[in-house]
């Protein structure tokens, strides 16, 4: 075996604020990749390309949001959006969500998704939040047994979640404590 099919693929998690290079190429290529495989966070089918390039930079430009991706020997691979409540909202201002994962296929088993959810998490504790909630179809069978494993509780499911190759798919609420003691207060 040469070097190359010996060396293991080079994992990078990393919080974005401005994308540079091919950035915003690499990432609209995984979420295509993504939507195609069932894992596109709400989109059934790729959008034109400008709309996903618009969509990219505008998570950037909302405060409320942070943008943690996952790279497989430099390329993005994966992400997730870290919201938190509007400024106005003093009641949810300890919770946050986790919104909008995905590993694209081609990346998939190499532990992007458990980096990227445990960055996440670091994230919204270094922001003070106590909580992360966050849902998903019943169709996406390895996120659940990801964020089961990582401590999240499912606490409901919604029977008529979304509808997918017009079929009901139902979806299901977790929520993780970060900080069993500020969760308190």
């Amino acid at each position: 075996m040469s070097d190359l099919q010996l060396a293991k693929p080079r994992l990078n998690i990393e919080r974005i604020t401005q994308y540079s290079g091919t950035d915003l190429d690499d990432l609209c290529e995984a979420t295509e990749s993504a939507i195609v495989e069932g894992g596109g966070f709400g989109w059934l089918k790729p959008p034109p390309r400008q709309v996903l390039e618009n969509y990219w930079k505008g998570v950037l430009l909302v405060p409320e949001r942070r943008l943690v991706v996952g790279r497989l020997d430099g390329i993005i691979a994966g992400s997730a959006q870290l919201s938190r409540a509007p400024r106005n909202n003093e009641a949810q201002a300890f919770a946050g969500t986790l919104t909008s994962a995905f590993v694209a296929p081609w990346a998939r088993r190499h532990g992007l998704g458990r980096g990227i959810v445990l960055e996440i998490e670091r994230l919204a504790h270094e922001l003070g939040l106590a909580v992360l909630n966050l849902d998903l179809r019943d169709t996406q069978r390895a996120a659940i047994r990801l964020y089961e494993s990582l401590g999240y509780r499912r606490w409901g499911t919604h029977p008529v979640y979304a509808r997918v190759d017009r079929r009901i798919v139902p979806g299901h609420y977790y929520y993780k404590l970060l900080d069993d003691e500020s969760a308190a207060t």
